[in-house]
């Protein structure tokens, strides 16, 4: 039967001791790279959930989080892990039900594996196995424990996760700690720290980082004290303190932490002077550091443990008033915290104290008293010593080799099928190749015959389009030409009209005389618009950064006196923000103030006409619609075409020339946009246009 080192494993237990709170700064810090992983309803849940852990209400936090998390639509896979890490603490660290924590750690397993990249894959998945391991270990089975540990560590091997490193070899340490094997403890915390040093993910660049870093400087300490090399361990010692003092300024929030942290460090530089003999240095750090931890909201347990070992100096030094004052401070605090290890040595402590006194019985009574309460503790770390860690991490590491070996010997065979079944296949294709060839051979002159017959018929075809296209160019030439040769002669016979119109004649020939005149402005009007529309093709437009919402504005008010003229009201309904749109100012407004003119000219006296500009995507929509005679089934194929059939005449018998929408449609179709129309006969008709958001690259 082995022998335990109950000092070492007490200061093991210290080392844990601040975990929980240690842990909300760590799910904070590690995933604040990471927060696009969370939904923002988790973001705002796992915040409150870790202010109410800073309060102390543990069991709080935890109610909050999963009436809370049930109102998330759609939660993220790190959401729920989580959610399951923030029960697995509950239940691993404080209420200490390691049996539930396990099966929250199996969740954490399942749920990492589904984690969507590969770096935050890593990170879970050997968060879930050192969790998983640690409530396997403090359920005593420690060979599943440290094939989780292994788990993890592959994580940090396979996808070079420095943390996941730190926290593996950190375990390690731990292990071969509890072990009695300081020297591989020293070694594995000295990895640990190294590989922390490296790490460059935001965990171990904040507190928490430096947190763990002291507190491995602190671990290299106390496993060179156990091992008698007291030099060294003052050296580490000082270097956490060091380590503290100089991350202090940086986390002024954490004053608590850094002091509960310097009080530990003190408490075990003490031991090193008490075997060295310097009780005044050792008494002076360990009421240093039981002044620190023993205050509210401290690390209460450390101090018991700190007031202990000043105990067992008071009673080597025979100083019974000091010693009896504080066994009675340490048993009202014991009453209040329970401490299994800090009240076994309350007992021994007692028993020496009463030995000291002669008073024998006392003393027998307090000793079975303590001997009692080591049973239990010195059992399960009995089991903890039988094992033998490093074989069985090298049968993992065996293992893991032989399964990479046979995933590889695997591939290896599927590769081997594949290209058989490749070259079968190639077999196979090459001789249906060869065949066709063969029988395809009395076929290539006929082939090369139809091939000259179609390059014929194309080249015919290419010179009747290339025809068509000269005709349609010199019919629009011709149309230009006459049309302007027309435009002056008639432009000048409404003028002429006009100054006669304003002399004396008789009421007959006034009329003729007015007939004239607007029979002159019609012809001029449609000559305007033929020329138009036969430069629309040939002209560029001229672009320029356009507020749609002014454009159609002004449009609309240049209109309403039109609109007056027939009783109609034009009503108006803008985007709810400016846009600026990159088009022809001209040309849009031209568009728009056709289709309000069309829908003034169709509607009856006394109606009215909507216009409205919408979002629809990456475009803007504007809408005319009225309340007129609308558009026939048998016409609508034909309203934008030049010179249609299909154009009429207003409710007040306004001339419809049937070029205007012809026009709109082409401007629409050089702004790479479209116009359309709905429409019920004697039920109105609203025409739509849409522009969409266009760079000036895309108009070339």
């Amino acid at each position: 039967m082995y022998k335990i080192d109950f000092l070492a494993w007490r200061n093991l237990t210290r080392l844990g001791c601040l975990f929980i709170i240690l842990l909300v700064y760590a799910c904070k810090e590690k995933n604040a790279a990471d927060n696009g992983d969370y939904s923002p309803e988790f973001l705002k849940i796992k915040n409150k959930v870790e202010n109410i852990w800073k309060t102390g209400d543990i069991k709080g936090g935890l109610v909050y989080l999963d009436s809370a998390f049930l109102r998330i639509p759609s939660p993220t896979s790190n959401d729920r892990f989580r959610r399951y890490a923030f029960h697995y603490v509950y239940y691993a660290k404080t209420i200490h039900k390691q049996d539930s924590a396990l099966i929250y750690s199996d969740s954490l397993v399942a749920e990492a594996a589904k984690m969507p990249n590969s770096r935050q894959y890593s990170m879970n998945v050997a968060e879930a196995s050192f969790s998983r391991g640690d409530a396997l270990f403090e359920l005593q089975q420690f060979s599943d424990a440290y094939q989780s540990y292994y788990q993890g560590y592959l994580m940090g091997k396979n996808y070079v996760n420095m943390a996941a490193l730190s926290d593996y070899t950190y375990r390690m340490g731990m292990i071969m700690y509890k072990q009695r094997k300081y020297n591989l403890a020293v070694k594995y915390f000295k990895d640990s720290y190294a590989q922390n040093v490296r790490d460059k993910q935001e965990v171990n660049r904040g507190f928490v980082g430096f947190y763990r870093r002291q507190e491995l400087l602190d671990n290299i300490g106390l496993s060179f004290r156990h091992n008698n090399q007291d030099d060294s361990a003052l050296v580490y010692f000082n270097k956490a303190l060091v380590e503290i003092t100089t991350n202090t300024p940086l986390y002024p929030e954490r004053k608590q932490h850094m002091d509960m942290a310097r009080g530990v460090v003190y408490g075990n530089m003490a031991e090193v002077y008490i075997q060295n003999g310097e009780n005044a240095k050792a008494e002076e750090l360990l009421k240093k550091s039981i002044a620190i931890n023993l205050r509210g909201d401290y690390d209460n347990r450390d101090a018991q443990l700190t007031e202990v070992k000043l105990g067992q100096l008071y009673l080597k030094q025979r100083k019974d008033e000091e010693l009896v004052k504080l066994l009675a401070d340490l048993k009202a605090q014991l009453d209040t915290i329970k401490n299994p290890d800090a009240e076994a040595d309350y007992n021994r402590l007692m028993s020496g104290y009463y030995a000291n006194k002669s008073n024998l019985r006392l003393a027998l009574s307090h000793l079975q008293l303590y001997n009692l309460q080591k049973d239990s503790i010195t059992k399960a770390n009995n089991l903890i010593l039988e094992t033998n860690v490093g074989q069985q991490l090298s049968n993992y590491e065996k293992q893991h080799e032989i399964d990479t070996l046979s995933t590889h010997n695997k591939l290896q065979l599927i590769y081997i099928y594949a290209v058989t079944i490749v070259a079968v296949l190639t077999a196979i294709i090459m001789f249906l190749v060869y065949r066709n060839w063969k029988r395809s051979k009395k076929d290539v002159l006929t082939v090369n015959l139809l091939n000259q017959q179609i390059n014929e018929q194309n080249h015919v075809l290419e010179n009747a389009l290339n025809e068509l296209n000269n005709s349609s160019k010199e019919k629009d030439r011709i149309l230009r030409t006459v049309a302007h040769d027309l435009r002056n002669p008639i432009g000048g016979i409404a003028s002429l009209t006009a100054m006669m119109a304003e002399d004396e004649y008789t009421d007959d020939q006034k009329e003729l005389i007015n007939l004239v005149k607007e029979t002159s402005v019609n012809s001029l009007e449609l000559i305007n618009e033929i020329l138009e529309a036969t430069n629309l093709s040939s002209v560029p437009l001229n672009l320029e950064r356009v507020d749609i919402n002014s454009l159609v504005n002004n449009s609309v008010e240049l209109l309403r006196f039109k609109a007056a003229e027939k009783n109609q009201q034009i009503l108006l309904e803008p985007l709810d923000k400016p846009m600026d749109l990159l088009i022809s100012r001209e040309k849009i407004w031209r568009v728009i103030s056709n289709l309000i003119s069309n829908a003034i000219k169709f509607s009856p006296t006394g109606e009215t006409i909507s216009v409205k500009l919408t979002e629809d995507g990456h475009q803007v929509v504007i809408s005319v619609r009225d309340n007129g005679i609308g558009i026939p089934e048998t016409l609508k194929d034909q309203v934008f075409n030049m010179f249609t059939s299909a154009q009429r005449t207003g409710t007040e018998g306004e001339k419809s020339f049937g070029l205007g929408l012809s026009i709109c449609r082409q401007i629409m179709e050089k702004h790479k946009g479209k116009i359309w129309f709905q429409s019920n006969e004697q039920q109105g008709t609203t025409f739509f246009i849409s522009l969409p958001y266009f760079k000036s690259r895309d108009f070339k």
